[in-house]
């Protein structure tokens, strides 16, 4: 496996002084035989997931992270799972998908300003390295981001705040690990007795799967690969839906809403983190050398064409 490493951005004459002195070994995705190691600093100098770093992006982030959260209230998110659930969008293939998410980047992520292809394949070729014998995790690692195709005009246009972001359950309390948990003092959810408590319309160990999420990329691209029949097994499907819920693998929040098949898949989830979050660097992955492989991975777990 070849991987390049591109560091042309640190000499920007835009970047501030904290970007300039960011050094070589401290931005590269590091594959050697020792296995995945994770870089100090994301791609702008900063540390990972860090929404109050004085960088560029701090700003958009910012507001985006505020039209989401007045924006996600229980009735979108059943409208929009209702309307594209019907996934009669458009047919395609799992690598058609990939194609076509080169034209977006993602605005709510402080980490990572390259086009998602480069991040998928980052993530996957990190998790292959590590854990050779899983092909199931390498194929998670390629699609989990492909729901991000909701920005695409044939999927509606979705405006980001829709699509992309860190998710968390809608009609129960937000908890205030949720980055930026100011703004859901503006969702018409956040004063309702019915969705402001801590179980709201849940029950204590109900599973996460019975459990209405934040709409976005996450939960459109689980439904994609249900209804598609993928033989992908159910720790796949989990990481997909739940990959983004950093409220509940880093902050520990609502795990009273959780099953213990859940608890099982998140194992899983926590492995998986580890490579979509800290593989977030200037790394180029030579496509064509690592296509066949995963042409192979998605013929075995799904069929040739899917309905999105």
């Amino acid at each position: 496996m070849t991987i390049l490493i591109d560091h042309s951005d640190h000499n920007d004459a835009g970047n501030d002084n904290v970007e300039k002195n960011v050094t070589e070994e401290e931005t590269e995705l590091v594959l050697d035989d020792g296995g995945f190691v994770a870089p100090h600093t994301n791609s702008f100098g900063h540390t990972f997931r860090d929404y109050d770093a004085q960088s560029e992006r701090r700003r958009s982030v910012e507001e985006f992270y505020k039209t989401n959260h007045i924006g996600q209230t229980v009735d979108f998110v059943r409208r929009m799972r209702e309307e594209y659930g019907k996934l009669n969008r458009t047919e395609m293939s799992i690598w058609e998908c990939c194609e076509l998410l080169n034209e977006f980047i993602d605005e709510s992520d402080p980490d990572l300003d390259e086009p998602q292809i480069e991040h998928l394949l980052q993530t996957a070729e990190a998790i292959r390295k590590d854990y050779p014998d899983e092909d199931w995790l390498h194929l998670t690692g390629l699609i989990h981001d492909l729901g991000k195709v909701l920005l695409h005009s044939s999927f509606g246009e979705l405006p980001q705040w829709a699509v992309v972001g860190d998710t968390y359950p809608v009609g129960c309390a937000f908890d205030e690990s949720i980055v930026h948990h100011k703004y859901f003092k503006e969702n018409p959810d956040f004063n309702s007795p019915s969705y402001n408590t801590k179980y709201g319309i849940y029950n204590e160990g109900c599973g996460l799967d019975n459990v209405f999420m934040s709409w976005g990329h996450d939960d459109y691209m689980y439904l994609v690969a249900k209804k598609n029949k993928t033989t992908l097994p159910s720790a796949g499907l989990f990481i997909i839906r739940y990959h983004s819920f950093y409220a509940l693998h880093k902050s520990e929040a609502y795990k009273h809403l959780m099953n213990d098949e859940d608890r099982e898949n998140m194992k899983w989830l926590k492995v998986f983190n580890k490579f979509d979050l800290y593989s977030k660097s200037k790394v180029r992955i030579k496509v064509e050398e690592v296509k066949p492989y995963y042409l192979s991975l998605i013929n075995k777990y799904f069929p040739a064409k899917l309905k999105w």
